[in-house]
């Protein structure tokens, strides 16, 4: 019997990186545990779409999709914790987008209103590089309801197709936009915000600047030199440090 491919066969470095997705908070959260985590949190409710909306939308996305793998970007928390099976991840660069400190957490995540917090949103730009994940054919339909149970759980991110680059190789990618007609997406936010709310925000998924590090963790295992992440992290380390 033909052994499964090994997913981290291009990058080994990722090996124990990476959550296991059937092990992932999101592949188990339901609304209803989402309703009851706001309450316990004395946070206000009803800001997600339903399961209904939910699958509409992911219905319609990926019509003329489902008869290939598919390919999603990820470059935030998808990177260390997807949530979903995954057959290949490599690391990629998206032209013409940017990774923006934009999304003011106030839902709970990692932030609360009284106490926002900070995590990144996928924006026009000079370019992005990030983690792809290759779901196989067979597994798009069941792993793609983890997927969008992650990333369109509220209002934040519009699902979009874009062009990825693995080394000289370029491919079709399902990401996650920021859509900026959501509440959360913010992008008057000034530097001293953006680092306030990093180094203070909280919530059921963790620290905000715990994602922070997450991310510039990522780009140290894979020799990614990014500078607006490595400035921003440690202007916020400094700014905790003086708190």
């Amino acid at each position: 019997m033909k052994a499964d491919p090994d997913p981290f066969s291009h990058h080994p470095e990722l090996r124990g990186e990476i959550a296991d997705p059937c092990q992932s908070f999101f592949r188990g959260l339901t609304t209803e545990d989402l309703a009851a985590k706001m309450k316990e949190m004395g946070l206000p409710g009803n800001w997600w779409h339903s399961d209904e909306e939910r699958e509409a939308m992911r219905a319609k996305t990926l019509v003329g999709r489902r008869d290939g793998d598919l390919w999603v970007f990820g470059y935030g928390s998808l990177m260390w914790d997807p949530g979903f099976r995954f057959v290949e991840v490599r690391r990629a660069h998206v032209p013409d987008h940017a990774r923006r400190f934009i999304l003011k957490d106030t839902y709970g995540g990692r932030g609360t209103a009284k106490a926002p917090g900070l995590m990144a949103a996928l924006d026009k730009g000079p370019g992005c590089d990030g983690l792809l994940f290759r779901i196989a054919r067979e597994q798009v339909e069941e792993e793609t309801v983890f997927l969008w149970r992650r990333e369109k759980l509220g209002p934040a991110y519009t699902a979009t197709f874009v062009e990825a680059v693995i080394a000289d190789q370029a491919v079709t990618a399902l990401t996650f936009v920021a859509d900026h007609d959501a509440d959360i997406i913010d992008t008057t936010l000034t530097r001293r915000e953006q680092i306030h709310y990093l180094a203070t925000g909280t919530g059921f998924l963790g620290s905000s600047l715990d994602y922070l590090r997450n991310i510039a963790k990522k780009f140290a295992a894979l020799g990614i030199q990014d500078e607006d992440v490595a400035t921003l992290l440690r202007e916020t380390e400094a700014y905790v440090r003086s708190l």
